[in-house]
């Protein structure tokens, strides 16, 4: 009972006192919290007077409660005060130090991400490259004896219709947005030096309906080699290093017979997946074969003196095998979301 303070005017002013020069002085959320906890909470002094009153006489309780009530409403309407003035200047604290400009200049750019298919195609660019092939280019808008004719396409080849291939108006200019890479081909001939390893990727056109398989504007890269002895095995050994670098060392190939007017004798090429979604399978990747005589022709080669083999196959395509994609059409759409799951590139 000795601990038990005694409830005078001073005792309660005394404590009053110190709890409103604390509170006063508090500047912070936190220095409020300890003055709060210091001056009100249970063993605070107006707390131990507020629990003597139960050891007073009956005719002393009334005023001793009045006093001490009187006073802790004096303390929490301080500190209701105080915490007003100390949140509003760290709200504006807040605001100040999170401040932005809307007019300005940013600062900071979102790191942007390349397109899977530019990715894939600088990728293959660099297998050739490495066997010390050439990449070679040509006009999109291409001429139809570049695109067709030198090719050894006949006349009535169904290509060369009007629902396969975009013409460009008048028809009679002969003009067509190139329905493969092969001009780069044929342009590489004329220009360039025998023996010949050129490399051909880019974008080319046909009228095909967008869906999960097809797209009218679609990458393509085409290969085309010529010097002297060279024959299918040596194309074989091309395509297998290329499927290894682009599905990894257990990938192999096979080739079916086909026709195509600018190889003879022409092949399918099949590409064997062993890590495919839905199990390990032969998929069709592309077309190649030995370079038609007539082609060489064409260019003004001499075919008794050299050979050659081409190739060809679609990126996306490529990229549909690689990466287990089923609609061609997320390719296209322009969603940037497409291409930052491949990857963020500088």
């Amino acid at each position: 009972m000795s601990d038990t303070p005694q409830i005078t005017e001073q005792a309660v002013a005394e404590a009053v006192d110190a709890a409103l020069a604390a509170i006063s002085a508090a500047g912070d959320s936190t220095a409020l919290r300890s003055a709060r906890t210091e001056h009100t909470a249970e063993h605070s002094p107006l707390a131990r007077l507020n629990g003597a009153i139960r050891d007073l006489p009956g005719s002393e309780k009334a005023a001793a409660g009045k006093l001490v009530g009187q006073a802790r409403a004096r303390v929490n309407q301080a500190l209701a005060a105080q915490e007003s003035v100390v949140l509003a200047a760290e709200e504006q604290q807040r605001l100040a130090a999170e401040a932005v400009d809307v007019t300005a200049v940013p600062s900071r750019r979102r790191t942007g991400a390349r397109h899977p298919l530019s990715l894939l195609q600088e990728d293959i660019a660099d297998v050739f490259t490495g066997m010390g092939w050439e990449i070679g280019e040509g006009p999109e808008l291409e001429h139809e004896w570049f695109n067709f004719d030198s090719l050894n396409f006949d006349e009535d080849h169904p290509a060369r219709a009007m629902q396969d291939t975009f013409f460009v108006e008048p028809v009679e200019r002969h003009l067509v947005l190139r329905t493969h890479t092969s001009p780069v081909q044929i342009r590489s001939l004329l220009s360039r030096p025998l023996p010949l390893y050129v490399v051909a990727p880019g974008r080319v056109y046909r009228t095909d309906e967008l869906d999960a398989t097809h797209t009218p504007v679609f990458q393509q890269v085409e290969g085309i080699a010529i010097d002297k002895g060279l024959t299918m095995a040596h194309l074989r050994g091309t395509l297998e290093h290329l499927a290894h670098a682009m599905f990894g060392e257990g990938a192999q190939i096979r080739l079916r017979p086909n026709f195509f007017p600018f190889t003879e004798p022409s092949a399918e090429m099949d590409v064997w997946q062993p890590n495919a979604k839905g199990g390990a399978r032969w998929v069709e990747w592309g077309g190649c074969g030995m370079v038609n005589r007539n082609v060489l022709r064409a260019a003004g080669i001499d075919p008794e003196e050299y050979q050659g083999f081409a190739f060809g196959m679609g990126i996306e395509r490529t990229l549909q095998f690689r990466n287990d994609m089923n609609d061609m059409r997320d390719m296209v759409e322009g969603d940037v979301r497409f291409s930052q799951q491949f990857g963020m590139v500088v």
